[in-house]
């Protein structure tokens, strides 16, 4: 096939100063701007006498808009002072020296400090319109591991994985994959570790943001403990607890009658049953699985699955419901590729502890965005975000006194992105 050499004429110059790398940053910065991040930061935060300490807003929100547009190291940050990108943001941005230098000044306190923020955006974003209201709220609490390489940065270590890394908990809304929550932890920790508190926090957070419904605690076997739900009882929770495969837990499940059991649907080549029983005076619902065909020879024997509950319903939807849980990955995934949790950019501990709630904010910012100015109910994937509404290139010139930002002639989502800004726009602007 002949060759064509247009591509090798094309002639490269890095001097256009009015280009705009990421022009769709306009839509998370303007939310940004009428939650009042930055000011919010400057009331909240305080460094005291420490390195960077001054003007910390700024700082957090050239992180955070970094992450949005897709960085996941720190020096990403560096793509918000090209071209004209500087001129679509509310702030100024920040070099990555400072950046560094302002994350490894962080303490426990002062990463606090970053948590009452996030509540209080929490509570404005859900008052602009993406809150559940009055609407029964479900809280999945999970932890994950952030893979790092090399001995040198703090609380790094090996855990059930048999990763290095850290280990942080998170909380997430089912229906949006909202992050609620999230707290570094050292990468030994054991799944529960502070789950009680944490989850004592995340309960009290979203009442005070606004959520007035019905709230119900979906967790995994490795949170499973009496503690944890007897802070559920005292709170007024529902839960819906995984539990390990002890043998008194055996012992229920043997006792409960053949006749008990009832089909639930189930992939091909293999059958499915559900029924309940009680343990420790709370519904023990358990689902038991097995191959038939070929394959059950291979495993014949029933597989046990079991959760504990205090909630009221049919056994067969409390375990469709249970078995949701499992979207919480989908959060975590995008928090990872999507927010910048895939790294943990510093040798410091509380740097990176104080970089987890970062990408929180910049993970939740997008969710914001999708839900009150797109429309979009449910969870999203940022990835799909930044592809259609964010890494979009544009062009800023001033005509009089007003900026006129260009975007390319033929962009199939040219009326959604300015529908969406008129919706962000109509927004109080919050001090």
């Amino acid at each position: 096939m002949q060759s064509s050499h247009a591509l090798d004429r094309t002639e490269i110059t890095f001097d256009d100063h009015h280009a705009v790398a990421n022009a769709g940053l306009l839509m998370t910065a303007t939310l940004a701007e009428r939650l009042g991040l930055e000011g919010l930061v400057n009331e909240l935060v305080d460094l005291g006498d420490r390195p960077a300490a001054a003007r910390p807003g700024r700082k957090v929100m050239t992180l955070v808009q970094s992450m949005v547009a897709g960085g996941d190291t720190i020096d990403d940050a560096d793509i918000l002072r090209s071209g004209a990108t500087e001129q679509i943001l509310s702030h100024r941005v920040m070099a990555p020296s400072t950046l560094g230098t302002f994350l490894r000044s962080f303490t426990f306190g002062h990463v606090r400090q970053l948590d009452k923020v996030a509540e209080v955006l929490l509570t404005r974003a859900w008052a602009a319109g993406a809150g559940p209201g009055d609407e029964p709220m479900t809280v999945d609490l999970d932890s994950t591991v952030c893979e790092v390489h090399g001995h040198h940065k703090q609380g790094a270590a090996y855990g059930h994985t048999r990763q290095l890394g850290l280990h942080p908990l998170l909380a997430t809304r089912a229906d949006t994959g909202e992050v609620l929550h999230v707290r570094q932890r050292k990468g030994s920790a054991n799944t529960a570790r502070g789950a009680v508190r944490f989850t004592g926090e995340v309960v009290a957070r979203v009442r005070r943001a606004g959520a007035r419904g019905a709230l119900t605690v979906r967790a995994d076997s490795g949170f499973w403990s009496d503690r944890l739900i007897g802070t559920c009882r005292r709170l007024g929770v529902a839960f819906s607890i995984t539990v390990r495969q002890i043998p008194q837990v055996k012992e229920a499940i043997a006792a409960i009658a053949e006749t008990d059991w009832s089909d639930i649907a189930y992939t091909e080549g293999g059958v499915a049953q559900v029924a309940e029983t009680t343990y420790k005076g709370d519904r023990l619902v358990v689902r038991r699985t097995r191959l038939i065909g070929p394959q059950a020879e291979l495993w014949p024997d029933w597989r046990h699955h079991a959760f504990i509950t205090n909630r009221t319903g049919d056994a067969v939807a409390l375990d469709a419901d249970h078995r949701r849980h499992a979207v919480i990955e989908l959060a975590i995934r995008d928090l990872k590729e999507g927010a910048g949790l895939n790294h943990c950019p510093s040798g410091r501990f509380f740097a990176n502890a104080a970089w987890v709630v970062l990408a929180a904010l910049a993970h939740n910012f997008l969710r914001w965005t999708a839900c009150i100015a797109l429309g979009i109910d449910g969870p999203v994937v940022a990835k799909t975000l930044r592809r259609r509404f964010v890494n979009v290139p544009g062009r800023l010139t001033r005509s009089a006194r007003r900026l006129r930002l260009h975007l390319p002639v033929g962009w199939p989502w040219r009326d959604t992105f300015l529908a969406a800004l008129r919706r962000l726009r109509a927004l109080p602007l919050l001090a």
